[in-house]
């Protein structure tokens, strides 16, 4: 997808050296896809001994098979 738009020429600059990305747009895909790795990350943390693990390898594996 094409898009157009206003970005701080050093901030850009400073994202493509630190990363060690070889194209500005290599840059800006790592720097989206961490902030989406961050984000599900702290979704998880949030439900952290919300949910009960307390299955058995029997019932995993029923459920497994039921798809």
């Amino acid at each position: 997808m094409r898009l157009s738009v206003s970005v701080d020429k050093e901030l850009l600059e400073k994202a493509v050296r630190a990363s060690g990305a070889r194209t500005k747009r290599e840059a800006i895909e790592m720097g989206l896809r961490e902030l989406l790795r961050r984000a599900s990350r702290e979704r998880m943390i949030e439900h952290a001994g919300k949910v009960d693990l307390a299955v058995s390898l029997k019932e995993l594996l029923r459920r497994r098979a039921e798809g």
